[in-house]
């Protein structure tokens, strides 16, 4: 099975998922922070505070904000949903998991609280668990195309191949302009070795999303399955470049590796 950025061996796919819905304003209106009367914060002000943090990426500083927010206000939802994300950013999900499902219980309409719950349990592999909340997420928003994807990769994960693809075409019926998704059900097609299809699909992430390094990595080992030697050195060419120039030199170095063996394939 596929998991998050690893390479498989030799003519192996790279995999990319978008499974982690945004953080931040979730099902909030904007707060205003007013000033106030003493010196100490309040759980608005906190909240802000925690938000600018989680926006500029520091998940530590954002994760105590919240925290402090909540003994101010602990029935609110929306501060437990963007703490949870900021632990899920460090990789705790226990504590990530935890705090979603506060939200929800705060919440039980919160869509996006169940799509990030969901991405949470699959990063851990626990595939039921996670189809089980992208379908909540769904019953909620029909029009979660997150939570459509993240099924449709969950799906793939356990092998069920058909189901995968139902749910990608849903996702993009609501959202067609998502390179991603794309992507992503290339990556099922070359499973069943529907090559031509899957090259179809990288191609058009690839014209929604020229800089994705991966969707070329991919193309090109689908084209060398083809035995199109020629277009699949030019992608992988293309992959190497656009890795080394966003700075994910192990990315580079495994794509100069891949090119390597498929050029001692095809010239033995």
């Amino acid at each position: 099975m596929n998991s998050t950025y690893r390479i498989l061996t030799i003519l192996g796919l790279m995999t990319v998922l978008t499974g982690f819905s945004e953080a931040v304003h979730a099902q909030q209106p904007i707060r205003v922070v007013q000033e106030a009367p003493s010196e100490e914060l309040t759980a608005v002000e906190l909240y802000n505070q925690g938000v600018d943090k989680l926006e500029k990426g520091d998940y530590a500083g954002a994760i105590s904000d919240f925290g402090d927010a909540l003994k101010l206000e602990p029935e609110d939802a929306d501060t437990y949903y963007n703490r949870g994300y900021a632990y899920h950013s460090l990789g705790n999900y226990d504590a990530a998991i935890y705090d979603y499902t506060q939200a929800i219980k705060l919440n039980p309409d919160f869509s996006q609280a169940y799509s990030n719950r969901g991405y949470t349990y699959f990063v851990r592999r626990d595939y039921q668990k996670a189809i089980a909340d992208f379908t909540k997420a769904i019953e909620i928003d029909p029009e979660n195309d997150t939570a459509y994807i993240s099924r449709g990769n969950a799906y793939d994960e356990l092998g069920n191949s058909e189901e995968a693809l139902n749910d990608y075409a849903k996702a993009l019926e609501i959202n067609p302009e998502n390179a991603r998704l794309y992507y992503n059900r290339g990556l099922t097609r070359n499973r069943l070795e529907q090559y031509e299809d899957a090259i179809a699909d990288y191609t058009k992430s690839i014209e929604l999303q020229p800089t994705f390094a991966e969707a070329y990595y991919n193309r090109g080992l689908t084209q060398f399955q083809l035995e199109n030697i020629e277009a699949a050195t030019a992608d992988l060419q293309k992959a190497a470049e656009l890795f080394k120039e966003q700075g994910r030199l192990d990315s580079h170095q495994s794509v100069v590796n891949a090119l390597q063996a498929m050029q001692g394939e095809a010239n033995p």
